[in-house]
């Protein structure tokens, strides 16, 4: 795999040698989060209380744009990465600014739905954002795989994904979620870079209000720059938010 960085407006890209864009950093605010998707990822931040997650476990690093921005802003969190390339962390940490923190930032090499089935930790956010040069998933979106981090979700746990919308296959990658995780798992409607932002969680407990969660938005925003209020007016356009509460 080749491994290519390229710049434009003040812009860094990191590209597995094709023109896909693997990930993105504005130089001059390198924890900001600056692609859509990374955005959206974020979401769930609004739905626990501002001291969670403590444990996130990350698989595919890409740019490191999540895992700074919760190395940040989350100063609690331990972030444990699997990452199967150990050349696209050396790309991290030459180009994109990753902390070298090794007490707060753990990466582990191999595959990540290895390191999945194999691990005994109990995490409270899952990330999932593993793409090849070619934009395939492999492991990553099948049912075994959600089945192996339900079972290595905490009892609040969510588990975060991103979808390519664009894809055929879409609406297969939701179901193998709702099945998974028993009905309890959304769909963001997509943004307009063709990526969607899928969650899956056990906790069956009510979600929060749309007033809630736009008042949990616009605490993040102050404290961290991130703007999540566009993604929260798409989804109140959705069932999602069907009598006002979110429904997972």
């Amino acid at each position: 795999m080749n491994i290519d960085i390229s710049e434009e407006a003040g812009v860094r890209y990191l590209h597995f040698g094709s023109s896909w864009v693997q990930g993105a950093m504005r130089i001059a605010r390198p924890f900001a989060l600056e692609l859509d998707y990374t955005r959206e990822m974020m979401v769930p931040l609004l739905l626990r209380d501002a001291d969670w997650p403590r444990h996130v476990l990350q698989i595919g690093l890409g740019a490191a744009s999540v895992t700074k921005f919760l190395y940040r802003y989350r100063p609690q969190t331990r972030i444990t990465v699997a990452e199967i390339e150990p050349r696209v962390t050396a790309a991290a940490r030459q180009f994109f600014k990753l902390p070298d923190d090794e007490q707060r930032i753990d990466i582990r090499y191999g595959d990540g739905a290895d390191f999945v089935i194999e691990s005994k930790q109990h995490f409270d956010l899952i990330l999932v954002d593993g793409f090849d040069a070619d934009a395939h998933t492999g492991r990553l979106d099948t049912l075994p795989f959600y089945l192996d981090c339900r079972a290595r979700l905490a009892d609040d746990g969510l588990l975060c994904v991103n979808l390519l919308s664009r894809r055929k296959d879409f609406r297969h990658s939701v179901a193998r979620l709702e099945e998974a995780f028993e009905g309890h798992a959304i769909a963001f409607p997509s943004c307009d870079s063709g990526n969607a932002i899928a969650l899956g969680t056990l906790d069956a407990t009510a979600g929060p209000t749309l007033d809630e969660l736009k008042l949990a938005a616009k605490n993040l925003k102050q404290e961290t720059g991130l703007n999540l209020l566009p993604t929260l007016t798409r989804l109140a356009q959705s069932r999602h938010l069907a009598g006002g509460a979110l429904r997972l």
